[in-house]
């Protein structure tokens, strides 16, 4: 992958195809490259141009030992779309990809022509922000979990009951998740801006077409936070994804890529957004 020298940092980055760009913003502690297994195959077939990269925090991206807030997230997102010159451009994000997404859709607009935003919300709550630092602080304490119980407490934290429930399935879940590194430094940094502060009126001033997509079974954004967040935003509309969890993208891709393709595909999506009632267009989506 190559680099982008943005902000003062190392910023590694993939652009694949030709055609109107679209970037993909991962989740914390995740690869650009796990948009390359389902989203960027899908978004290159219906002939768009997929740009992936890692976050400060991931390797081989700067970490950055010294810590760093969502600002800086989002004015690396900002910087890395003027670097590539692809500004207005499509973006999708997921979980803080989400809210680094919704954070330059508010502060840089003229960069964001359509915002697709996944397993997300405008606040948090109790529950979820103590997670967030409770893991922050278990890595920040020296201990290191067996890979095979990391496995298992994050598929009971990401996945679905299908995919649980289904042991061949559930099986090649844990062998994956157990070849995932323990959580440096740099992604310890990303978990701590998950407890993220109430922005549901800073929201209300988003002026760029969004579609909020929630899981069904995702317990980290369960989705009345992601219809929340649809109501905040002028014109968003929203789809909730059956048997999909927090990793929703990844458990139900055509699905998933089906969504993204037909909001994209829209050729007056701002008009069509405008035209429906605040955080209208929900969609139960099952197949």
């Amino acid at each position: 992958m190559p680099i982008a020298l943005v902000n003062d940092i190392r910023l590694h980055y993939e652009v694949l195809g030709a055609g109107e760009p679209v970037v993909l913003v991962s989740a914390a502690g995740a690869s650009g490259r796990s948009w390359l297994i389902h989203q960027g195959p899908a978004l290159l077939e219906s002939g768009y141009q997929v740009c992936v990269y890692d976050s400060r925090g991931i390797p081989p991206s700067d970490e950055c030992l010294g810590g760093f807030a969502i600002e800086d997230l989002v004015s690396d997102l900002a910087a890395l779309l003027e670097f590539l010159d692809c500004g207005p451009a499509r973006l999708v994000g997921t979980s803080m990809g989400a809210y680094v997404v919704q954070e330059l859709a508010l502060r840089r607009p003229e960069l964001v022509r359509q915002a697709v935003l996944m397993a997300c919300r405008a606040r948090s709550d109790v529950l979820r922000a103590r997670l967030a630092r409770a893991e922050v602080e278990l890595g920040e304490a020296g201990v290191t979990l067996p890979p095979s119980y990391r496995a298992v407490v994050r598929a009971l934290q990401m996945l679905s009951p299908r995919s649980m429930e289904d042991e061949a399935t559930i099986s090649e879940w844990l062998a994956l998740l157990e070849l995932a590194p323990p959580d440096g430094a740099g992604v310890r940094h990303q978990l701590a801006l998950q407890p993220m502060p109430d922005r549901r009126a800073a929201y209300a001033e988003i002026a760029v077409p969004c579609h909020v997509v929630s899981f069904a079974h995702d317990l980290v954004a369960p989705p009345l936070y992601g219809e929340e967040l649809a109501r905040c935003i002028p014109g968003a509309t929203f789809d909730l994804v059956d048997d999909a969890g927090h990793f929703g993208y990844l458990e139900r891709p055509e699905v998933v890529n089906r969504i993204i393709t037909q909001y994209f595909a829209s050729n007056d999506a701002r008009v069509e957004g405008e035209a429906s009632t605040r955080g209208g267009g929900r969609r139960r989506v099952a197949d």
